[in-house]
């Protein structure tokens, strides 16, 4: 029976390590521990900050009273590897060592695989990473850009991207591999992925590319605008990156990446705060409708997730503008958590097999 698989699952954040222990499909708790700026500042790269790291889930593990040796399988969330295709991943020597290894982009959920397997290690159970950032399903056609140089890459919210596609599928009686979607996670970062039959064939570059501005990235810009900024002698290569990635978005034009403040800001009049809101949302449904082409109009649903997807306000806007396209189903927030859950339990129900990396 399901109920009787118990796997945690491990999301390390910025600044934050998320930790939740499931029985089947039952969450038996979660919390999320806080690493305060200080404490980080002592390590020079995020992947010196595992054993830091995992000594914290191991403490709250033991104040929850867990049995490692209870355990199942142990989930890390997948970090920047190379591209993949989708599914569940063995976490194994070759994985580690790529984690490790210095990179031009680092990340802090390349810190999961690194804690899963040691915790897995002691527990004598295997680890997992499901569905990283780096899915890739992308169709040929998808890579080419205007520059031979620069192929557009799939590095997107594939986790949550994934999950609420067969959720979706599910919820209309279908499989997730006979139905053609556009899902769309709306969170600090914004993914639009069309999923053809079961793969996601494109997706804006949602880390540091294309697609819409969102809450804290910048999104697509003119690209000859771009250059120039970055040649003015105006700024630094990490001050553009951030302005591109943390600074941008809502947060450059209104200062605050949180929705809800930029909504109490509506209410009370701000004419700016609501133009700059609609311009997000208008961005938003301009790209659905790009990734709608890469079906060729074939979309049997719009499927809305991530914590904007809370906001009545910004979903009834992108209904006016994409409702026309498809019917558009709404899952408000995201459990990452249970989708990392669920990956493993896919493998040890038998109805997936473990790829290795």
């Amino acid at each position: 029976m399901s109920r009787d698989h118990f796997v945690l699952t491990i999301n390390p954040g910025s600044t934050s390590t998320k930790i939740a222990l499931y029985r089947g499909d039952e969450s038996l708790f979660s919390e999320t521990l806080h690493h305060k700026n200080e404490d980080l500042a002592d390590f020079r790269r995020i992947a010196d900050q595992h054993e830091m790291r995992r000594d914290c889930i191991l403490e709250c593990l033991n104040r929850h009273k867990v049995d490692l040796h209870s355990l199942d399988a142990v989930v890390g969330r997948g970090g920047l590897l190379r591209s993949i295709p989708s599914g569940s991943y063995h976490v194994n020597e070759h994985m580690l060592a790529e984690l490790r290894a210095p990179k031009e982009r680092e990340h802090a959920s390349n810190l999961g695989a690194l804690i899963a397997s040691e915790i897995a290690e002691s527990a004598g159970v295997p680890a997992f990473i499901v569905d990283p950032v780096c899915v890739d399903e992308f169709d040929e056609i998808a890579r080419i850009s205007g520059l031979p140089e620069i192929e557009r890459k799939s590095l997107s919210h594939a986790l949550n991207l994934k999950a609420l596609a067969r959720r979706a599928a599910a919820d209309m009686g279908k499989r997730y591999e006979e139905i053609n979607l556009v899902v769309v996670h709306m969170g600090g970062g914004i993914s639009i992925s069309p999923h053809r039959r079961g793969r996601m064939v494109d997706v804006n570059q949602a880390l540091d590319g294309t697609g819409p501005f969102s809450p804290e990235r910048a999104g697509g810009l003119p690209v000859g605008d771009m250059v120039r900024m970055c040649y003015s002698g105006d700024y630094t290569s990490e001050e553009v990156m951030r302005k591109v990635v943390g600074h941008g978005g809502l947060v450059a034009h209104l200062g605050t990446n949180d929705a809800r403040e930029v909504e109490r800001r509506i209410a009370d009049g701000d004419e700016h705060a609501e133009l700059i809101y609609q311009a997000m949302a208008y961005q938003i449904a301009k790209e659905i409708g790009a990734m709608a082409t890469v079906l060729k109009g074939d979309v049997d649903a719009i499927v809305l997730t991530g914590g904007l997807a809370a906001s009545h306000m910004l979903t009834g806007w992108l209904r006016e503008r994409i409702e026309w396209i498809s019917p558009v189903m709404i899952y408000p927030g995201q459990d990452e958590m249970l989708a990392m859950a669920e990956g493993a339990l896919r493998v040890l129900r038998g109805e997936e097999n473990p790829k290795n990396y």
